[in-house]
């Protein structure tokens, strides 16, 4: 009696084990090496917010709240990349251990090898479109509103005796002693906020209040030094009772949002009473930016499965294969940086920004599935079945 060959509803729970362990370990590569350069890059990117730690005497608490809210736009940016490595490490590391040669033998075609690939880069580019769309606007405006209550609001609170504290980039203020009650005594608030009219302010004693929720502090008993720019005297102003204003400059408590904080909607369709004329293209290639790169990471993928898939199995090609791929990313990854450069200044020029990011995957996809098509439509069709 003739071995009875597996058919393809015996083969199909098999594939279904196979495509769980092969996804399981692309994800699971995939998760550990983007988290581990985006903390990279948060590590190395933190540093420049140091100076406020240092400089304001803000908290460890304060400073990893803020920077924190920059890492999802870090993953957003860095998770196309990570797919393309990981894709092409996992599907080489198959190569090597022959797991892609028994595949092959046991009759799997190249889309069905290459499937847990597309799913991993499927979930690649939903993730990455989901950061763009929502995440990273939220985040990035978050970022934007705590740094500049820290910079403007909380720096003020911060004051501590005997040390000369930067409350804001124009302003300095010195106490030398404070009560339990809050009373500051020996206040010194160097004013350079008017450019041409910088002032010094002595004054006995003080209290930081809130009004409108802006800081201010109010001074008692006190003189106003001012150097006048015109005849170069120095004037001096005595008062009682004056309160200064330790937020912003002129008065400015409210901050304009740039356009990687404004979700998708407000890009596209901008109120053009809060913008000039020539940010409303930034504003449309941003938008379109966010819609078009996270299919980056499906382009990348599919280099990837090519890159490791693509050819016979030889100790050569498996050198010449991962450097090309390489190459081939870092050339889609400059063209994109290019056109998007391109179509700021020409609006006409955006398609080219959806073809830069999807075109690369559909011919490696075409490279790499279209011979399997070609031989299953040529292939001739068992006898007593219909013809087409």
């Amino acid at each position: 009696m003739p071995a009875l060959r597996p058919g393809p509803d015996r083969l199909a729970p098999r594939l279904s084990i196979l495509d769980r362990y092969m996804l399981r370990q692309l994800l699971l590569a995939l998760a550990a090496s983007t988290g581990a350069l985006a903390t990279l890059i948060w590590l190395t990117q933190s540093l420049h917010f140091v100076s406020l730690v240092v400089g304001r005497g803000l908290s460890l608490r304060v400073f990893l709240e803020l920077t924190s809210l920059l890492i999802p736009s870090f993953v957003a940016v860095i998770l196309p990349i990570t797919t393309f490595v990981v894709v092409q490490f996992i599907y080489q590391r198959f190569g090597t251990d022959r797991e892609l040669t028994v595949m092959q033998a046991a009759g799997l075609s190249p889309f069905m090898m290459a499937r847990p690939g597309l799913m991993c880069a499927a979930i690649a580019t939903g993730a990455c479109l989901l950061l763009n769309v929502w995440v990273v606007p939220v985040s990035y405006h978050a970022f934007r509103q705590y740094e500049f209550q820290i910079r403007n609001r909380m720096a003020a609170f911060l004051i501590q005796d005997g040390v000369f504290t930067q409350v804001s980039d124009s302003m300095t203020v010195y106490i030398r002693t404070r009560d339990k009650d809050g009373t500051l005594h020996g206040i010194m608030v160097e004013d350079d906020r008017t450019p041409g009219a910088e002032a010094t302010i002595l004054a006995e004693e003080g209290n930081l209040v809130i009004v409108g929720d802006q800081p201010r502090v109010v001074l008692f008993n006190g003189s106003r030094q001012e150097i006048d720019a015109h005849t170069g005297r120095l004037n001096v102003l005595t008062f009682a009772r004056n309160t200064i204003d330790l937020s912003s400059p002129h008065g400015n408590h409210t901050r304009q949002p740039d356009a990687n904080e404004l979700p998708i909607a407000q890009l596209l369709h901008p109120d053009m009473h809060l913008y000039s004329r020539r940010d409303e293209s930034k504003m449309v290639i941003e938008a379109w930016r966010r819609l078009s790169t996270p299919f980056c990471a499906f382009s990348f993928a599919m280099i990837g499965l090519l890159g490791a898939m693509g050819g016979n199995y030889s100790r050569q090609a498996s050198i010449i294969r991962p450097v090309l791929a390489i190459l081939g990313v870092v050339a889609v990854q400059a063209l994109t940086l290019a056109v998007q450069n391109l179509a700021s200044r020409n609006l006409q020029l955006m398609p080219l920004m959806w073809i830069c990011t999807l075109t690369p995957g559909l011919i490696c996809a075409a490279l790499l599935f279209w011979p399997e098509f070609r031989a299953d439509r040529d292939r001739p069709a068992p006898a007593g079945s219909p013809r087409p």
